[in-house]
């Protein structure tokens, strides 16, 4: 039996998504002083963990569980988006301590138009003219935020363009975890979208804290033990990080991922207001034209 999903959920399912991870990415980029950007990013997987476990066994309990295909595919498709989304997290906050946390977040969301390319690529869909015109709009808008002012004279260029390009690759790398987590939860066959996201969701951050915590007993102990010494802020980013992980994999299961993270450019502009009132970070009036020409590109490429 087909189930009959409203066409409008998807959207309450990303806008909640984008929402919350605004919040977590405000909240690990603190910790990123205490705990470094290794530290920061294992916290939205270990501190998340309990929480998604908690989804789950409510799940559990108040719906029908039907058998799910643990498959090789499944393993090879979470794997990826496991991996991928491990190393964007940690390049995501990396380009956060460079520059400001508004630019930073605009340049990890050309993501939509990176899954576009990757899609033309290794799948062979065309985007057409209008997607190569979303493209490039969203290119210039990319370089006018990195272009430098006039009073930034005496630093080095360098220091302007590497965390653009940090910010890029980061969003290349969570559209690329996005597509292997919309896989995983495909690959788990026809029960409830709501059942395969969630345990979707339980199984990758189990992976993701496994290989991370290993990682770090191996090579730096001294880490993990402030991780735990931090638990307080880290369990509210935790939280708020295995919510918006709960919408963004309810989200891609009942829509297309292009879709889904061409919506979550709404994230941009709730950026600006953290940006403003948490990190006392202004944006330029270039940084601001820019922010819009990408906001704009992704936006024609929603409509081609």
């Amino acid at each position: 039996m087909i189930e009959a999903i409203p066409s409008w959920l998807w959207i309450v399912f990303t806008l909640g998504g984008a929402f919350s991870q605004t919040a977590r990415n405000a909240m690990q980029r603190g910790l990123t002083e205490s705990l470094g950007t290794i530290g920061a990013t294992h916290v939205r997987f270990l501190f998340g963990l309990p929480f998604a476990l908690l989804f789950w066994l409510i799940m559990r309990f108040t719906v029908d569980m039907p058998a799910l295909d643990f498959d090789w595919a499944f393993i090879g498709w979470l794997l990826f988006g496991s991996l991928s989304q491990i190393f964007a997290t940690g390049w995501m906050l990396s380009a956060m301590r460079m520059r400001s946390f508004v630019v930073t977040t605009a340049a990890i969301k050309t993501e939509p138009l990176q899954v576009a390319v990757f899609g033309a690529a290794f799948l062979g869909e065309r985007i057409g003219l209008f997607g190569i015109v979303a493209v490039v709009v969203a290119t210039c808008g990319v370089i006018l935020m990195s272009w430098p002012a006039v009073s930034s004279g005496t630093q080095r260029p360098r220091d302007r363009w590497w965390p653009l390009l940090v910010g890029i690759g980061a969003g290349g790398l969570f559209a690329l975890s996005s597509v292997g987590f919309r896989g995983a939860i495909l690959s788990l066959g026809d029960g409830a979208f709501y059942v395969r996201a969630t345990t979707v969701l339980v199984c990758g951050l189990l992976l993701q804290s496994a290989l991370i915590s290993a990682w770090l007993l191996w090579r730096d102990r001294k880490t993990l033990v402030a991780i735990l010494q931090a638990w307080r802020p880290s369990l509210l980013a935790g939280f708020v990080g295995a919510l918006g992980s709960q919408f963004w994999f309810l989200a891609f299961a009942v829509e297309t991922v292009s879709r889904v993270r061409t919506l979550a450019l709404i994230e941009v502009l709730m950026a600006q207001v953290v940006s403003r009132r948490l990190f006392s970070q202004h944006t330029s009036a270039a940084e601001a034209t820019g922010i819009s020409l990408v906001m704009a590109g992704v936006v024609l490429l929603l409509n081609t």
